[in-house]
Parts: C-alpha cells; structure tokens; sequence
C-alpha cells in the first residue's frame, strides 16, 4: 500500500480547518480548562471521539461509494457545501 501524500494532505487541512473553532473544539476547550482534570485524559478522549467520527465517515463513503455513483456524490458533497455556507451566512 503506498500513501498518497497529496491527498494525505488535503484531507487534512480540510479536516483541521473545518474542526477550528466549532463546537468540538470549544467543548473540549472548556473540559480542559477545569483545573481538576487530566488534560491527557481530555485529549485523548477527544483525540478518540474523532477517530470514530472519522471511522464511520469513511465506512459511510465506502458505502455510498458502492450504491451511487462518483458524479452524484460530488454534486451532493457540493450542494451540502454551499447549502451549509448559506445557512451559516443567513441564519440570525
């Protein structure tokens, strides 16, 4: 099996782009900011919640990858994007 940095790449920076500052991150921020706890243990249980997201992202694409075809999977990746863009940007 050889690694497609390229794409190794892609994936993430989208990935780490698109998780800065949303509600997974300033959740795990603010588990970590209680003095009390662990922060290995916040950053492991997180680290460990996104390897499962992940997971099940990548089996779900597997999935769909084997009952539709290519072309409409990236209109639909596309218009979820743009649909998400514009609620972002209309919603009050």
């Amino acid at each position: 099996m050889t690694i497609d940095l390229k794409l190794l790449a892609t994936v993430f920076a989208t990935v780490f782009l698109a998780e800065l500052g949303d509600r997974t991150q300033l959740a795990t921020l603010l588990f970590a900011a209680d003095r009390e706890v662990s922060k290995a243990v916040v950053f492991f249980g997180a680290a460990l919640a996104l390897v499962g997201a992940s997971a099940l992202g990548v089996l779900a694409g597997a999935w769909l990858s084997q009952h539709v075809g290519e072309r409409v999977l990236h209109v639909a990746a596309g218009l979820g994007f743009v649909a998400i863009g514009l609620w972002t940007l209309l919603k009050p």
